[in-house]
């Protein structure tokens, strides 16, 4: 038997190693029995969320104090949980393993869907027009509701796109003209360019040819100018000049 300073002791010693292995006994003091109560439910509510998140598993959890106030947590329903659970034990007799379960679970959803294909096929066929034979007024005006329905959309959806590709082509001609419009500004300042080149080059030829002839005419003289005069009058001093000689006439 320990007396109580021994046991300060202990629990001094466990407090300087670290937290020591806490004894699953009820906790006499009450104030930590509250805290601790408070500490584990917070846990507890917190694993039961993570549980039900993580694996989406169906949770129900059911707390009472020690002064019966009630804390709860349920992914579900608390009701529809505890009636699940009644149900699956009522007869212990049948009870099924896990993979039983899930094994009847998965053939009550591939009979459901296959359920689902069946009709929508049926209202398929029955849109084209397809056994149609069967079907009261009722259903067949109900249906001729619907077909007028989906067409009035499919126009409205039409249109919509066809408005939409006109409003394009419209844009992209105006954008084409705009090009074309361009492109003969330019050509036209082009030929409009070139031809004042050819009035320039055309004038300045003229100009060269009446300089060339201006020059020529500057440039043309009388023979007789420089013809020295002692070739048109005899000399009599030459030894060799004649008196008879006829005179050089120019033509």
């Amino acid at each position: 038997m320990e007396f109580p300073n021994q046991e300060s002791e202990s629990s001094n010693s466990l407090r300087k190693n670290g937290r020591g292995k806490i004894q699953i006994k009820r906790i006499e003091n009450t104030t930590n029995r509250q805290v601790t109560f408070c500490k584990r439910r917070n846990g507890l509510l917190k694993k039961a969320y993570e549980l039900s998140v993580l694996c989406d598993a169906e949770v129900a959890l059911v707390v009472f104090s020690s002064r019966g106030r009630l804390y709860e947590y349920a992914n579900n329903s608390v009701r529809a949980t505890i009636e699940r659970y009644k149900k699956s034990t009522a007869d212990s007799s049948n009870t099924m393993s896990t993979s039983e379960a899930n094994t009847q679970f998965y053939q009550q959803e591939a009979s459901k869907l296959r359920r689902q294909i069946r009709e929508i096929q049926n209202t398929n066929r029955q849109i084209l027009g397809e056994g149609v034979t069967n079907m009261q007024m009722k259903d067949l005006k109900g249906m001729e509701s619907k077909v007028e329905k989906a067409i009035g959309r499919i126009r409205a959806k039409k249109n919509e796109l066809l408005f939409a590709e006109i409003e394009l082509m419209q844009k992209r001609e105006l954008e084409l003209h705009n090009a074309n419009m361009y492109l003969r500004a330019k050509i036209g300042e082009s030929e409009r360019a070139q031809q004042q080149m050819n009035m320039i080059s055309g004038s300045e030829y003229e100009q060269q040819q009446q300089q060339q002839q201006h020059s020529m005419s500057s440039h043309t003289y009388d023979v007789r100018n420089f013809l020295p005069v002692n070739l048109l009058q005899p000399d009599h001093d030459h030894p060799y000049s004649c008196q008879d000689q006829t005179p050089l006439q120019l033509v």
